[in-house]
């Protein structure tokens, strides 16, 4: 059975769409079969994987508002084992038009259910803001990822997030799990960095992944090159921190 992973902070700016990306390469290299979704209006996932949001003809918003099958959307990357479904900007529309769907929470989870068994994870990019795109990732995936910025304003932020992960396992999707929380944008020459990751470890504990993505220039550098950090510059110690993370995923899921 694939496994979904929703990818999600209603913060913006925090390194949510960086791990969606390279998180998905990463496991495709250990030979994992992987389904990115992109269910962000700014399509930076779809972007970051080098496919030209102006020229395509369909994307994400045909399943959820055309009822379009999310087979005839899924594209493969560049990246080996990794597809896509692809966000484009009619997606920013979708927001509004499902308020009038019946079932409105569930589209993406009807669309997914018929796919997920054919990749051994399903990632799912959010948008950075709680609303019926974000309801609808939360309601089709089995656990929820969250990225974290080691900031000053981060613990708020994760407040929001988990507050928001009990209210969909209270009312929508009793079977969401939290898969972990992972730092990003870390740099532990900063006594805040050190300062956040102590705070997040003592009272998430062992949902904290042991893996920190450090502050990298070449993890910046990729997206604007169309390529995850796998084909970018592996060597690279952002690189080597997805690395790291994928196995970590993959060992936390048996």
């Amino acid at each position: 059975m694939g496994k979904i992973i929703a990818i999600a902070n209603q913060k913006g700016g925090v390194g949510k769409t960086t791990t969606a990306v390279n998180l998905s390469a990463y496991l495709g290299a250990i030979r994992k079969k992987v389904l990115l979704c992109d269910m962000d209006p700014q399509g930076n996932a779809t972007s970051g994987f080098g496919i030209d949001k102006n020229k395509m003809e369909h994307c994400i918003y045909d399943a959820l508002i055309n009822d379009m099958p999310l087979a005839v959307l899924i594209q493969k990357t560049a990246t080996k084992n990794v597809s896509i479904v692809p966000a484009g900007q009619d997606l920013s529309g979708a927001e509004i038009e499902l308020v009038e769907e019946l079932e409105r929470e569930k589209k993406l989870k009807k669309q997914l259910d018929l796919v997920k068994d054919d990749y051994d994870y399903t990632i799912i990019d959010c948008p950075p803001a709680v609303g019926l795109l974000s309801l609808n990732a939360l309601n089709a995936a089995d656990s929820l990822l969250i990225t974290l910025q080691c900031e000053f304003y981060a613990l708020e932020g994760l407040g929001k997030v988990t507050g928001t992960y009990q209210l969909v396992k209270q009312h929508m999707n009793p079977n969401l799990t939290l898969e972990g929380i992972v730092l990003t944008m870390y740099d532990s020459r900063t006594r805040l960095s050190l300062e956040v990751e102590e705070e997040v470890r003592t009272h998430f504990k062992e949902k904290v992944f042991k893996t920190v993505i450090p502050r990298n220039i070449r993890l910046s550098e990729a997206p604007g090159f169309g390529q995850s950090i796998l084909e970018y510059d592996p060597k690279s110690k952002g690189a080597l921190a997805y690395q790291a993370l994928a196995k970590e995923v993959i060992r936390r899921n048996g």
